[in-house]
């Protein structure tokens, strides 16, 4: 065998080594172990751990870290018509009023050339499941890997770009994945959906 063969071999098997050592967290569900694939192919730092479940706000507290990132309430809701729809993040700690939501995206979109919402509700979960791939309780920006189309438009709060780090669901309430401002920036521009600041 060939010096240069040997070497390339010893490089491959080094990167398998070092890919094999980043998994060292325990796989609970397909819907989670995509999150966390998708990350690291696209070389997004992160870290993740499980927990019991956590579906509500509430729930979560019970569990989640106290690392200093800030923890995200998620919601997936859909037009009057019914052919649009949006994932709205912000503060756990806040509520957002949908009367409120409604004048922001309008706002938004209006100044874009874009058409208003209108009336604004909760997708249903069939909703949810076709365009993010999700259940309720699960839902969260890493949804967007399951959208193909682009078609979700994803709106933050403002507030959120000035965390340092920032955590999610990993598409299943039973782990939480931790994230740098830096690497949800590097996140959602490989995911490619559009993407819209709320200043609430």
């Amino acid at each position: 065998m060939s010096f240069a063969l040997a070497y390339v071999q010893f490089l491959l098997y080094l990167c398998a080594q070092i890919r094999t050592n980043s998994m060292e967290y325990e796989i609970i569900s397909e819907r989670q172990e995509k999150v966390l694939r998708y990350l690291e192919d696209h070389h997004i730092p992160f870290t993740t751990y499980n927990h019991p479940e956590g579906k509500t706000i509430e729930e979560a507290k019970r569990w989640w870290h106290d690392d200093g990132s800030v923890h995200c309430k998620n919601i997936f809701m859909r037009n009057h018509k019914g052919d649009q729809h949006y994932l709205i993040c912000f503060p756990c700690d806040e509520d957002l009023a949908i009367h409120d939501i409604e004048h922001w995206l309008k706002e938004i979109l209006v100044s874009q050339g874009k058409k208003a919402p209108g009336k604004l509700s909760f997708a249903s979960p069939e909703r949810m499941m076709r365009y993010l791939g999700l259940e309720p309780g699960s839902v969260s920006p890493f949804g967007l890997i399951n959208d193909a189309d682009h078609h979700v438009i994803l709106f933050l709060d403002s507030r959120l770009k000035d965390a340092p780090s920032l955590s999610f669901h990993p598409n299943d309430c039973r782990g939480t994945v931790v994230i740098s401002q830096d690497a949800f920036q590097q996140y959602l521009s490989s995911v490619g959906n559009p993407v819209e600041y709320l200043h609430t």
